[in-house]
C-alpha cells in the first residue's frame, strides 16, 4: 500500500536557468517607466525629477555626515586639550604653598574649567546648528524647485 505522492520544489536552486536570470533589484526602473505611458504626463520629467530628488537627499546626507565628523574630530580635540590642562593644573595645584594658597588656586581652576567648558559647548552647538541647517537647506531647496516643477506642469 503506497501513499499520494508529494513533490517538493527546490524554487530552481539546481536549475542552472534560474541562476542567470537578474535579481529583481537589478531592474532598469528608467526603462521600465519609459514604456508606461499616462495621458498628459511626461514620465521623463517625472523621472528627472525623482532623480534630482535623490540627488539632494544624497548631497543632504553627504553634509550630515561630514558635518558629524567635524564635530566628532573637535570633541576629540576638546578632549585632549582638556586632559592636558587638567595635568597642568593638577601639578599648578600640588606647587602651591600654603592651604589658603591651594583653596584660592583651585577656585580659579574651577572657575577656568567652567568658562572653557562653556566655550566649547557653545562651539560645539554652533558647529552642529551650522550642519543641520546646510543639510535641510540642501532639501529645503529641492522643495522649492519640485514646488515650481508641479506648477510648469500643471500649465502644461
Amino acid at each position: 500500500m503506497t501513499g499520494p505522492v508529494i513533490a517538493l520544489s527546490n524554487h530552481g536552486r539546481d536549475d542552472p536557468m534560474a541562476s542567470k536570470q537578474p535579481p529583481m533589484w537589478d531592474m532598469d526602473i528608467t526603462k521600465m517607466m519609459a514604456d508606461f505611458k499616462v495621458p498628459g504626463v511626461d514620465m521623463d520629467a517625472v523621472l528627472q525629477s525623482q532623480r534630482r530628488n535623490i540627488e539632494a537627499l544624497t548631497a543632504a546626507n553627504q553634509l550630515a555626515v561630514e558635518g558629524m565628523q567635524a564635530v566628532s574630530r573637535r570633541q576629540m580635540e576638546i578632549l585632549q586639550q582638556t586632559m592636558q590642562e587638567a595635568s597642568s593644573m593638577m601639578q599648578d595645584l600640588m606647587a602651591s604653598g600654603t592651604p589658603e594658597e591651594g583653596v584660592a588656586k583651585q577656585a580659579e581652576l574651577v572657575k577656568t574649567a567652567f568658562e572653557k567648558a562653556l566655550t566649547n559647548m557653545k562651539e560645539m552647538s554652533e558647529m552642529i546648528a551650522k550642519s543641520n541647517y546646510e543639510a535641510a537647506d540642501v532639501i529645503s531647496k529641492r522643495i522649492s524647485a519640485n514646488l515650481d516643477e508641479i506648477k510648469a506642469a500643471a500649465k502644461k
